[in-house]
């Protein structure tokens, strides 16, 4: 990717993505089984598609058996060795599965509207996303294994099945965080969450009238990360009961509350901001592609490149050229981007050093193409907003999880025999 950015939907990324999405169902799952002691078959099949996911993951990047923008070595007798790995353990784990689950006891019932039926929601479609993911990946090797020619599947595919699939996810996480335990009232949870909906509606509709009328998915898109987001925040100032009792006694009340609260709170609050980021830079991206001569500029989203020209460069074990890009805005200059073309003689390869600038509010992409005619040479240029918001957030959200491990619940100690009273006073008095 000599344009630097982040990618999605490349088979190498669905490859870490599949796990990704299994685990995260896993994790909602386990919290049924220690709240409410349910749902223990299904989250002992979990952890074993979750574990087997990454082992496919593994197979898929390692083999050499698919065709990626990223550069892996292909060794096939590796592959062949983490098919057999694989066909060892996840078939082992599933006969033993197949053997032991009947023994589970089931644990408590629950009704529909409940914060048990909302986890199991997500654990559906969360699953479902991830057999839709996988179906994408492999669909093109069982293809071509099958006599029919090699096809692609890339992202109109995924964003018409998958999209679908975490719009209904991302509304329901936060309502399903206020639900309570067996039984709920759908009602009053929507009633405390007004302000969250309130916000995330005008804030969808104020960048829909920015986009001049366009851009209705974007500003769903928007929408979606407010309402991530907003309702988080409501759903901890509910806990602690900020603005319903003294400031004081909100903050005493924060103190208290169990580590995994405030990480379910971060984590939630977290992929909204990762949501706005990636809707942002794949919803209004700009970029240029043009040859251009030293002295000339380019204007990328009321950004100035100028092209300053070329120069050969040497390193440890590669020789290129380094052009220079002066970006400024408004008169004033702001840095400037220096990408490379380089060339590796001892593989015989080349790579295309991107030049970034990053900032919390958007990135700047400078590539240096081929050189043409005249002295000109191939640019790209580009402007993408809100992308470090996507790293942001994924790095909030395992900030989230980790916050939510170290709660004193999940700390086992030993057992320590209690005293009798009687003994107690026994003792006491000698």
């Amino acid at each position: 990717l000599g344009w630097g950015g982040w990618w999605f939907w490349d088979p190498v990324e669905n490859a870490s993505f599949i796990p990704w999405l299994v685990g995260t169902a896993l994790l909602h799952s386990a919290i049924v089984v220690e709240k409410r002691d349910a749902l223990k078959s299904w989250t002992v099949l979990l952890a074993i598609l979750a574990f087997a996911m990454s082992l496919v993951g593994t197979f898929l990047v390692r083999s050499g058996v698919l065709t990626s923008v990223h550069a892996f070595a292909t060794d096939p007798a590796r592959g062949v060795f983490i098919l057999a790995l694989l066909v060892a353990l996840i078939g082992g784990s599933l006969t033993l599965y197949a053997v032991r689950a009947p023994a589970l006891q089931g644990g408590g019932l629950f009704a529909p509207i409940s914060r048990e039926g909302a986890l199991v929601l997500n654990n559906l479609l969360l699953t479902a996303g991830a057999a839709v993911v996988l179906l994408g990946t492999l669909y093109p090797l069982v293809l071509d294994a099958m006599g029919g020619g090699k096809v692609a599947v890339g992202a109109p595919f995924f964003n018409a099945t998958f999209v679908p699939l975490m719009v209904p996810v991302l509304v329901a996480c936060i309502a399903g965080a206020l639900m309570p335990w067996k039984r709920g009232d759908l009602g009053a949870v929507l009633q405390r969450l007004r302000i969250a909906f309130v916000a995330a509606v005008l804030v969808g509709l104020a960048t829909w009238y920015a986009a001049a009328g366009n851009q209705v998915l974007a500003a769903c898109g928007v929408a979606l990360a407010v309402w991530l987001v907003a309702g988080a925040v409501v759903e901890i100032a509910g806990r602690i009961g900020l603005f319903r009792a003294p400031l004081g006694t909100a903050l005493t009340r924060a103190r208290g509350l169990p580590r995994a609260a405030w990480g379910m709170t971060i984590a939630h609050a977290s992929l909204g901001i990762t949501v706005a980021g990636i809707t942002a830079a794949s919803a209004w991206q700009t970029e240029s592609i043009r040859m251009m001569r030293p002295g000339e500029t380019a204007d990328v989203a009321g950004y100035r490149f100028t092209f300053e020209g070329t120069r050969p460069v040497t390193g440890p074990n590669y020789a290129g050229t380094e052009g220079t890009f002066t970006v400024s805005r408004g008169g004033t200059t702001i840095v400037r981007l220096t990408p490379q073309k380089r060339s590796y003689p001892a593989e015989g390869t080349s790579t295309t050093e991107a030049a970034i600038h990053t900032t919390w509010s958007r990135d700047l992409y400078a590539v240096l193409g081929e050189a043409g005619k005249d002295g000109a040479w191939s640019t790209r240029l580009y402007h993408n907003p809100l992308v470090a918001w996507i790293w942001i957030g994924a790095v909030f959200m395992a900030l989230g999880g980790v916050i939510s491990l170290t709660d004193r619940r999940h700390r086992v100690g030993a057992p320590r025999r209690a005293v009798p009273a009687a003994g107690a006073r026994a003792a006491a008095k000698a």
